[in-house]
């Protein structure tokens, strides 16, 4: 699968304690200055998703990710579609092993 690298780096977040699933746990951390970086779900509703990234704004990056909460529940051990890494330097990892960015993801615009 061609996004190994990217679902190892999220599991890699998660097992450092790193990472931060659900929309009002995220939201919470964005607004306390700890979430560095904030990934969205491919299935994530449009609202939600347009919710998260106005909260966001400003803030603290907002990226889509190529799995759906399904893909991801097998990593984050929660079925959720809205994440955050808290560590600096492995939201750098995560950023860097995102695809390039597109106008809009499955329906979701960026």
């Amino acid at each position: 699968m061609e996004h190994d690298a990217l679902l190892s780096a999220i599991s890699l977040c998660r097992k450092a304690g790193a990472l931060v699933v659900g929309f009002d746990p995220v939201k919470d951390a964005v607004f306390a200055g700890k979430a560095a970086l904030v990934l969205l779900g491919a299935d994530l509703s449009q609202g939600s998703a347009r919710r998260m990234r106005q909260l966001c704004e400003g803030l603290v990056p907002c990226s889509p990710l190529p799995f759906t909460m399904e893909q991801l529940s097998a990593v984050t051990r929660k079925p959720a579609g809205v994440l955050a890494v808290t560590d600096e330097n492995l939201a750098k990892l995560c950023k860097a092993k995102l695809p390039a960015e597109k106008e809009e993801y499955n329906g979701n615009q960026i």
